[in-house]
């Protein structure tokens, strides 16, 4: 009998594999609609659904390996890296889907809420108060004009699966919808600064670095409280303070 793998788990959902099956576990069928929706729309290779029965989904699990896990080196080569940054190329050039995703937030609410964490990380003493005032000015870079496209919302790196040289398939998708391109890169890239240039290189036009660098910032001192309260390390080496320490 194959056993039960927890991928991830925490109050808000959970995800199992057994054998060559996911199961996502959500009580919010919204974010659900949004991941089967999207996969069906999504240019590039996704997991396969299996079936549905609320609260759980069930995926198909792709070939291949994760791009990498963030906090340690990535094995995949540099044509693998390239062809992360092809396939999130063909999907930015994909039709606009309705929803309005997570890398498609508002600017005023996007920006009251980081100023709202920034004040949190001070005034508890999480972070130094000149780390994340430096990052606060870096992360302005991301509040400028841009055209929306297809994102995926959450495109770490464990979520984009290759083999050798291809993409294989990219995973949850419950935060796609229209949004910022250059968010989605930068999350792709987030602690692996080192490979910015193969997805570049394999992305094409119209990147702007300093915008990259804005959204890691932005993207690290949003998360260590959500990390750190739903049992993750956002201190581990290689996540996401040592991303905000680079900056300074």
């Amino acid at each position: 009998m194959d056993e039960v793998e927890v991928v991830v788990a925490h109050s808000e959902r959970a995800t199992l594999r057994v054998g060559d099956v996911f199961l996502k576990v959500d009580a919010d069928q919204a974010r659900i609609d949004v991941e089967v929706e999207a996969m069906v729309l999504a240019p590039v290779p996704t997991p396969e659904v299996l079936w549905r029965r609320p609260p759980v989904l069930a995926l198909a699990a792709v070939q291949g390996t994760a791009l990498g896990r963030l906090g340690e080196p990535s094995t995949a080569s540099t044509a693998a890296w390239g062809a992360a940054g092809a396939a999130v190329r063909t999907l930015h050039d994909a039709p606009l889907p309705a929803r309005q995703g997570q890398a498609g937030r508002n600017r005023e609410e996007l920006a009251a809420e980081l100023d709202a964490e920034c004040e949190w990380l001070v005034t508890n003493g999480v972070l130094p108060a000149d780390l994340v005032t430096r990052n606060r000015q870096v992360a302005e870079a991301a509040f400028r004009p841009w055209t929306p496209v297809f994102t995926h919302g959450d495109l770490q790196i464990t979520h984009v699966f290759v083999d050798g040289d291809e993409v294989t398939g990219i995973i949850d998708w419950s935060e796609a919808g229209r949004g910022d391109a250059l968010f989605d890169l930068a999350i792709l890239t987030l602690g692996h600064e080192e490979r910015l240039g193969d997805v570049v290189a394999g992305y094409g036009t119209g990147v702007d670095l300093d915008v990259i660098r804005a959204w890691w910032s932005l993207r690290s001192l949003l998360v260590v409280r959500w990390l750190t309260e739903h049992g993750f390390d956002p201190f581990a080496p290689g996540c996401e303070v040592d991303v905000l320490r680079s900056r300074m």
